[in-house]
């Protein structure tokens, strides 16, 4: 597999985390570990399915995935190309009218956020570009053209900042007094921003610094401790949702 990886242009810098385009030449099957931020593909060739349950489900071929709390497998055929957007946490309602909470554990086609004639054109503009960088600005001048420029919500930026900080350890209770707000209020208006609760958001944190923080020379015990985890049984569990592994398989691997 070949993944290169483009910083934004300017007026995408504050929403979008990067672009990517990702080749493969075999047929292979991988897997996902959820991430912070909404993300959309473009398949310019080949096909990518989902596999759930031990079945494949094809998807289409220009899509949206919202967060996620747990892994995904996914199968791809041989010689596929995609391009990839990246969002910022909060980004992507800067692009899209619809609720993107919504989109919680959810992979549905763009044609769900836009008239499929126009979708058409732009497939067909990125299968006729050339070279990767013609085929990023196509995916560039597509989200230009929707961009909205919508102040983004302060308190929303603030409780992500806060999250981040505690390194998804935060308890809810202690955010929105941080924050001077109610859970009900800051629940909706994070949801709103994010695509999931403070929550859930806060428990994808937690896993993925745990995954960054481990080093061989301490034990899984103190990793689950240093997580927020005061009973091992509950890492364990929380962990194998996380990466469909318990934590002495997970790293075992190379």
């Amino acid at each position: 597999m070949a993944f290169y990886s483009y910083t934004p242009c300017d007026a995408l810098k504050p929403y979008v985390q990067h672009l990517a385009i990702s080749e493969t030449v075999n047929e292979s099957t991988y897997k996902v570990l959820p991430g912070t931020g909404l993300v959309i593909g473009f398949q310019y060739k080949g096909r990518l399915s989902l596999i759930e349950n031990g079945k494949l489900t094809p998807l289409d071929t220009s899509g949206i995935t919202g967060l996620h709390d747990s892994y995904r497998m996914f199968s791809n055929s041989a010689g596929m190309g995609t391009v990839l957007v990246y969002f910022k946490e909060a980004g992507a309602p800067a692009f899209f009218n619809q609720p993107i909470h919504e989109l919680f554990r959810e992979s549905v086609s763009l044609d769900n956020f836009m008239l499929r004639s126009e979708l058409l054109i732009i497939e067909e503009r990125l299968c006729a570009a050339n070279t990767p960088m013609e085929k990023i600005a196509v995916v560039e001048q597509f989200l230009s053209s929707r961009l909205k420029k919508p102040e983004q919500d302060k308190l929303v930026l603030a409780a992500l900042a806060l999250i981040h900080a505690s390194k998804g350890t935060i308890k809810i209770k202690e955010l929105s007094k941080r924050l001077h707000i109610s859970q009900s209020p800051l629940e909706k208006r994070f949801r709103q921003a994010v695509g999931t609760s403070p929550k859930k958001f806060a428990s994808v944190v937690r896993l993925k610094q745990a995954i960054h923080s481990f080093s061989p020379k301490h034990s899984l015990t103190s990793l689950g401790y240093e997580a927020g985890f005061y009973d091992q049984a509950h890492f364990i569990k929380e962990f194998k949702h996380f990466t469909g592994e318990t934590p002495e398989a997970f790293f075992a691997q190379p």
